[in-house]
């Protein structure tokens, strides 16, 4: 996939690059990003030269992640991250992370929303999933502004830090956001629970 830049309202969604290391790295240096998100801790110079330069160029390269530089359209400052990795054909999971300095603004929630139609659009996905660690509530909380549909738990879903964790679990699907998707969808209508 050839790396894709988009606008929405007031960001801008790029790829990382080298020049993004510094800013990575200060962010990353928050401990509410290192608990609850999958970066190293601690967090070091190393590390964000290793995602800026080599992960995320990869990840476009070879077809299985898109991360973004969610970037303010007025300033350029780094507001967070965001990642989408395709997990199976049509179905793309997403991840993010906010600067500290930029939370409660909606900035993380109008990313996710303009990832998303990217993703439907763009990439004739589905499907958008997000998890996060039971108790993650601010991540839950975008989830739920950019209208994902919550879907129940999953008992040791996710290893972070070589710990298996229990996950909050929902979905996107293009028709939530009032676009077709690829292939029909037909709910489950009146499910009796036989198998």
């Amino acid at each position: 996939m050839e790396p894709t830049a988009f606008t929405t309202d007031r960001l801008l969604l790029r790829p990382f690059g080298p020049g993004d290391a510094d800013a990575v790295y200060a962010a990353c240096q928050d401990p509410d990003i290192r608990r609850w998100t999958v970066v190293p801790s601690p967090y070091t110079r190393a590390d964000a030269e290793l995602f800026t330069r080599n992960l995320s160029p990869a990840g476009w390269q070879d077809d299985t992640m898109y991360n973004f530089a969610v970037l303010l359209r007025d300033g350029g400052e780094l507001t967070g991250a965001l990642g989408l990795g395709r997990r199976t054909p049509g179905t793309l999971e997403v991840g993010y992370w906010t600067a500290a300095a930029h939370r409660g603004a909606g900035y993380t929630t109008e990313a996710v929303l303009g990832a998303a139609r990217w993703a439907f659009t763009a990439l004739s996905a589905d499907r958008v999933e997000w998890r996060a660690e039971i108790g993650n509530a601010p991540s839950r909380a975008v989830a739920l502004r950019a209208g994902f549909r919550m879907e129940g738990d999953q008992r040791s879903a996710l290893v972070n830090k070589g710990v298996r964790l229990d996950t909050w679990t929902g979905a996107l699907l293009p028709a939530d956001l009032g676009l077709p998707g690829t292939v029909p969808h037909r709910p489950a209508a009146g499910v009796s629970g036989a198998l």
